[in-house]
């Protein structure tokens, strides 16, 4: 990727590059090899749709898989218009330019069949900022059609853009399915929420170290001898990240044992950077994949009707995800209440600074918890469900859609939690006069503290919480032990 450029080639589109995408930072254009590749898929399909039925193109679709359509002109732009139809609130522009960079990065894949200037209209269309109306609701997992069929409309000048923009890009309908038959809205929100849940649990493991410098925790448990000794790759990463951050940073340790609040943090923060780990692994397959059905096979002039569509494997991720970042929550908000205790800081309770029965943070516990009851929710699996479709043509579902949702959902209420304890420790660490030693977290600590307010009366602390929310991402991170990941 250079500096406002990325250049799509089918191959090495990653979470990070949709999110940039997403921020509309960069110009969109397309390698050359995969303008060859596409070029050779589109003239191997139309030679074997011209001697043998295709799905979609000759024939009906579902359930009307063996209805013949022959040479009607006006098949695929029915199957448009029927499958452009989605219901509840629209889908923020974010999410929608991430579908778009990732359908294009599909089609460059060149397994589709479509016609070259389809994929430079939906480039020119990325580039010139329009996205299309897509609506939350309409898929399952097995296909985001109706969002990727509104999109053709938009591009046919059939239906305007969001906003009431309508401008044509001199494509055909024909491609209509090959088009909408991909996953590829689900596939960018779940690139975004990825590239979100790295950032996070790399700042989560900046903040336990804070707290554990305002309770004087014992660094005992992040020692390389007892991760070697249950060496989860994780794990051992947390437990490094700590161990940098904390050397020569806290007091002596005020007890022999700390909470699991403190005492567990690479472990459960481990499991965490594991299934963010998997993700990443499933998306960086999806985003760079032809996932067509039919497959269009250039090298062997055929074209192969198929299951692809179905995403198990990145509903299974997205489930593993948000059921390893529940875990990590309930522990920060463990140690937001350990800091709230004058038995582990020295501190009046709930980090009073007032008169007598002041309250001090004890409101933040309540939205913490608030938050955290919502991730417990979330982490309700999305695959245990299924659907029967299509007169039991389709009797299956990944809803790997929903599975994206949810963490969506989740990374925001996980933020609310985050900022809750990043807002708490900075204030404890202020009482007590105790700044981390030099270093990384003290750089953390620098940044913190120089947005958030210093008053510690009774007062409403919503700005706090949009402050430190504000810093949970590269901000805080920078030369805090080079935990952001790439």
């Amino acid at each position: 990727m250079n500096e406002g450029r990325i250049a799509l080639d089918g191959t090495s589109l990653s979470c990070r590059m949709v999110a940039v995408v997403a921020q509309d930072k960069v110009t969109i254009t397309l390698a050359a090899s995969a303008r060859d590749r596409v070029r050779a898929a589109h003239q191997a399909a139309a030679q074997v749709a011209a001697a043998q039925p295709v799905y979609g193109r000759s024939t009906g679709v579902g359930a009307n898989r063996d209805v013949a359509v022959g040479d009607d002109s006006e098949h695929c732009l029915r199957l448009l218009r029927i499958h452009a139809c989605g219901a509840g609130p629209p889908v923020d522009e974010a999410l929608c330019r991430a579908t778009l960079v990732v359908r294009a990065n599909q089609l460059a894949a060149g397994g589709s069949g479509v016609a070259p200037r389809l994929l430079d209209a939906l480039i020119a269309a990325l580039n010139a900022g329009f996205t299309p109306p897509v609506a939350r609701y309409g898929a399952i997992g097995t296909g985001d059609l109706t969002a990727l069929a509104t999109t053709a409309l938009c591009l046919l000048g059939e239906r305007p853009w969001r906003g009431g923009d309508t401008a044509q890009f001199g494509i055909v309908a024909e491609d209509g399915l090959a088009f909408m038959s991909s996953n590829a809205a689900t596939i960018g929100e779940a690139a975004l929420a990825c590239a979100d849940l790295r950032d996070l649990l790399a700042v989560s493991t900046v903040i336990a170290a804070l707290t554990a410098v305002a309770v004087a925790a014992s660094p005992e448990p992040y020692a390389a001898p007892v991760q070697d000794a249950h060496p989860h790759p994780g794990q051992r990463r947390v437990a490094a990240m700590l161990r940098e951050l904390l050397a020569g940073a806290g007091p002596r340790p005020r007890r022999i044992q700390d909470p699991f609040g403190l005492r567990t943090v690479p472990q459960v923060h481990g499991a965490a950077e594991d299934a963010a780990d998997r993700l990443d692994e499933v998306l960086g397959v999806e985003l760079n994949c032809a996932a067509e059905n039919p497959l269009v096979d250039s090298a062997g002039a055929a074209m192969w009707h198929n299951g692809n569509f179905h995403s198990a494997t990145l509903a299974l991720a997205l489930d593993g995800a948000r059921a390893a970042l529940h875990p990590t929550a309930a522990l920060s908000a463990a140690r937001l209440s350990a800091l709230t205790e004058p038995t582990f800081t020295g501190l009046r309770p709930f980090l009073a600074d007032g008169p007598p029965a002041s309250s001090g943070v004890l409101i933040l516990e309540y939205i913490a918890h608030s938050a955290l009851a919502d991730l417990r929710r979330l982490a309700a699996p999305a695959t245990a469900g299924s659907a029967v479709l299509s007169r039991g043509m389709e009797e299956h579902a990944s809803f790997a859609t929903q599975g994206g949702w949810a963490l969506t959902e989740a990374i925001a209420a996980y933020r609310v939690v985050l900022a809750c304890e990043l807002v708490v420790s900075v204030r404890a660490l202020r009482l007590l006069g105790r700044d981390p030693a030099a270093g990384s977290l003290r750089q953390a600590f620098a940044r913190a503290a120089s947005v958030l307010d210093p008053s510690t009366v009774d007062r409403p602390l919503e700005g706090d919480l949009a402050a430190a929310s504000a810093l949970l991402g590269p901000g805080l991170l920078a030369g805090s032990g080079g935990a952001a990941h790439a």
